[in-house]
């Protein structure tokens, strides 16, 4: 993959997971989702666009903030 072309998947402190790059998101029956060159993807469980972040961690105060090691 050219440094063009790279994908970033970034991890948000009390929020999304943040998609930047040219991915296919796949659901577990193979179906597509359509998405934009930049998405987010939920981690707080409480979306009501699930697998996507609709900022419903703000409401309920969702708290995570994982560090590489």
């Amino acid at each position: 993959m050219s440094e063009g072309n790279k994908v970033i998947v970034k991890v948000n402190d009390n929020g999304s997971i943040r998609v930047t790059g040219d991915v296919e998101l796949i659901d577990a029956e193979g179906n597509i989702y359509t998405t934009k060159p930049t998405f987010s993807l939920c981690r707080c469980g409480a979306s009501n666009s699930k697998p996507f972040c609709d900022g419903a961690h703000k409401s309920i105060a969702f708290n995570s903030a994982p560090r590489a090691k």
